[in-house]
């Protein structure tokens, strides 16, 4: 998979907390609980990233969550009516997410973990449709995973030695 390095402290990012889940660890004086917090993070113009944090209170988590995502920044091409290139499916794991081009006006259509990552990734209008594994934290590495994926018409039209026109009809 390509990642761009991008440098996240030159960019305002939003973060937007996908899920808490308390995890528990019987030892032997009794239950040990610590916290996992998927976050995602966003600028809304094409830079989107997911990270995990781990701590044993809410707050050091989701800090950790948000600095994890920012390390993992990937870059996401829009066209000119805030929407992808091309439709693709994302895969991660057993979760796979559809992800459909839309034409201006229809707006995010996505399920919950899935719209956290479209919406701050700018993307104003698209159509998405989680397919297998409803795993909050599989289906939004998913939809990264596919937004990575997609390709600029400029860059179909360079690997096949074609002209932009002649790719987009």
């Amino acid at each position: 998979m390509k990642r761009t390095i991008i440098d996240a402290s030159q960019l305002e990012l939003e973060e937007k907390v996908v899920s808490i889940k308390r995890v528990t660890k019987v030892v032997k004086g009794g239950r040990n609980f610590r916290f996992t917090a998927l976050v995602v993070v966003g600028d809304g113009k094409g830079h989107v990233g997911a990270g995990l944090g781990k701590a044993t209170e809410i707050p050091e988590a989701i800090r950790k969550g948000k600095e994890d995502a920012a390390k993992k920044l990937i870059n996401v091409t829009l066209d000119d009516n805030n929407s992808i290139s091309h439709d693709f499916i994302g895969k991660f794991g057993s979760a796979e997410v559809l992800l459909k081009r839309a034409p201006e006006g229809t707006g995010v259509i996505a399920g919950g973990p899935a719209r956290s990552v479209l919406e701050l990734a700018g993307i104003k209008n698209i159509r998405t449709k989680s397919l297998g594994s409803n795993n909050k934290q599989n289906v939004v590495l998913a939809t990264i995973e596919g937004l990575s994926k997609l390709k600029t018409p400029e860059e179909v039209a360079k690997l096949r030695g074609k002209t932009v026109e002649e790719i987009l009809g």
